[in-house]
């Protein structure tokens, strides 16, 4: 557990007629008010957060050249003309390759892919690829979660004399005078163009591909069973790329994670074993922390070829080797994100304790890593952070931020530094020369428009609710509101004025506490705190007074269930 000794904890105060809603929907008034919370509002949306099944998705067709990219894949198909798709090295781009290479090949394409190294090549399709892809004669290249920023690379791909495709979901470039700088490809399936009337902005790349599959299968007649059971790596490719588990995405993860044990990938079976899980109680926690990570690694440490050939093998021994390889691999990248980690946070404590943008060079850190290290470092001081590594001609950056600084419009103050860049608001890469790393943190500084109350974070409670209130049936109907992830936050509920009545550390490693825990009115309850349990101990002395957020849950032992909290967030009384 992160704690977060200096947050400001928060109420939420949203209104609404709680009660009223409760009973229309046949829910308590404490799950009512959590939806609130969430920004769902009408009746309708209501409707569908609870009840939204794939027929709730949006229509395909609403993307901006969907029906042209899919006429034109058709049209190629049927004239056996070579397709490549050229993806990216993470879980999105390795999910929005897969979907495509399954999808296109089932329509008869004669299509094979490429996924750029992340070293050698770097971000996105580049002038190399597109140069081999003209000497093996390919006739179209269709790209997936890249593309929008490579208005030169397709300009060169289109003087070769080849059709090009672009499906992506990154920011587009501005041109400089308030419009947009699109690619010269035949076809531009992205819904964050302006002109694009999508309903919802927020999918990742891997779903701007599964719905271009939806098309195609619709155009050849391919009953639509087939692109449903595709539907969990639409899933793990939102998850995986940290979108907003909010509108469409949410349905698309809680009936992706429900497709999971039915997948037609041996692969994603054989790492989902290799990682410890069940397959049927697969949570989006464990895509994101788990399953995905190991996707991940293969292109960090090696190639993300790895992890496309695993999930597209059917050779159970092979299957079965390439996931015990990716989960060492992951293993192998958290020792060294954490040595970057430690060196990171070193630095920024000596350097840079007083800036409001952190930039920090590791000379010595796999560049692939960098993201990871960023995240890791903008948790511990909540201030928006870029690490940089040396890259064979240049450094490379990735970026992670926080609510009140956007990323990618910071970036573009400074893009005249920049040898390429791209991404969202909270998350950016890019690349510059060395000699301009000190001049790059000294202006992204000087443009920060941040205040001192921007680095305090803020923990949102959603109800104060008193521990009387905690019943088994309400923590089973809080299971609907899942799956839990960003934009769709675990809910969280807050006690003050609890008496600690005793305690002690549990776990091998001593990372665990349970508390006895009284409340005013004399009720008993278990909590259960995992975090430095000597640590714990220590800083609580001989106080006995705490004020806790927590999350209710039901513990099974022998048979017997109780109810308990998980304690998130604690204040000790003085």
């Amino acid at each position: 557990m992160t704690r977060n000794t200096h947050a400001t904890w928060m109420l939420q105060t949203k209104r609404a007629d709680f009660t009223a809603l409760a009973k229309r929907f046949s829910i308590s008034p404490v799950t009512a008010r959590i939806i609130r919370n969430r920004d769902v509002v009408d009746e309708s949306q209501i409707e569908r957060y609870l009840h939204g099944t794939i027929r709730h998705l949006y229509d395909p067709h609403l993307l901006q050249d969907m029906d042209k990219a899919a006429a034109l894949l058709q049209r190629k198909i049927q004239e056996d003309r070579p397709i490549r798709i050229v993806g990216d090295y993470d879980i999105d781009g390795i999910c929005s390759t897969y979907l495509l290479y399954r999808g296109l090949e089932r329509c008869g394409a004669r299509v094979d892919y490429q996924i750029p190294e992340r070293i050698r090549d770097g971000y996105g399709i580049n002038e190399s690829i597109i140069r081999q892809a003209a000497a093996d004669r390919i006739d179209t290249i269709i790209t997936c979660d890249n593309g929008i920023a490579a208005a030169e690379q397709i300009r060169l791909a289109k003087e070769l004399g080849m059709t090009v495709i672009v499906t992506d979901h990154h920011e587009v470039p501005p041109d400089g005078d308030g419009g947009e700088l699109l690619p010269p490809a035949d076809a531009i399936v992205n819904p964050k163009q302006k002109t694009c009337p999508y309903p919802f902005k927020g999918i990742c790349g891997g779903v701007v591909a599964y719905k271009l599959v939806q098309v195609l299968y619709e155009l050849f007649g391919i009953p639509s069973g087939e692109w449903e059971g595709m539907l969990e790596f639409a899933a793990m490719a939102t998850v995986g790329d940290v979108m907003k588990l909010q509108d469409e995405n949410r349905i698309l993860v809680k009936w992706g994670l429900r497709q999971l044990p039915h997948t037609q990938s041996l692969g994603l079976k054989k790492l989902v074993e290799a990682c410890g899980l069940d397959i049927y109680a697969v949570s989006a926690y464990h895509i994101g922390f788990v399953v995905g990570p190991c996707l991940n690694a293969s292109g960090r440490l090696r190639t993300a070829q790895v992890a496309l050939e695993l999930l597209l093998t059917k050779d159970e021994q092979q299957a079965e080797s390439m996931a015990s390889e990716l989960k060492t691999l992951n293993e192998e990248r958290k020792d060294m994100t954490q040595a970057g980690v430690d060196e990171a946070l070193g630095q920024v404590e000596e350097l840079y304790a007083n800036d409001s943008v952190l930039v920090v060079f590791l000379p010595d850190c796999h560049e692939s890593l960098a993201g990871i290290i960023a995240g890791r470092v903008r948790e511990a001081w909540n201030r928006p952070t870029f690490i940089l590594t040396p890259g064979e001609e240049c450094v490379k950056g990735s970026g992670r931020s926080i609510e009140a600084y956007h990323m990618y419009q910071g970036l573009c103050g400074v893009q005249d530094l920049l040898l390429k860049f791209g991404g969202h608001p909270m998350a950016a890469g890019f690349s510059l020369e060395e000699k301009d790393v000190d001049q790059f943190r000294r202006r992204l500084n000087e443009q920060a428009d941040l205040k001192p109350e921007d680095f305090i974070p803020k923990i949102w409670i959603d109800v104060a609710m008193p521990l009387e209130y905690i019943s088994e049936s309400l923590v089973e109907e809080l299971k609907i509101l899942e799956p839990f992830g960003q934009g769709n936050e675990k809910p969280q509920f807050a006690q003050k004025n609890l008496h600690i009545r005793s305690m002690r550390v549990l776990g091998r490693n001593r990372n665990a506490v349970k508390l006895s825990l009284v409340t005013g009115q004399g009720l008993s309850m278990e909590g259960m705190l995992f975090t430095e349990g000597d640590r714990f101990v220590e800083e609580l002395g001989s106080r006995r007074g705490i004020d806790v957020i927590y999350y209710p849950d039901i513990n099974e032992y022998n048979g017997n269930r109780t109810l308990q909290i998980v304690i998130r967030e604690y204040k000790l009384h003085e």
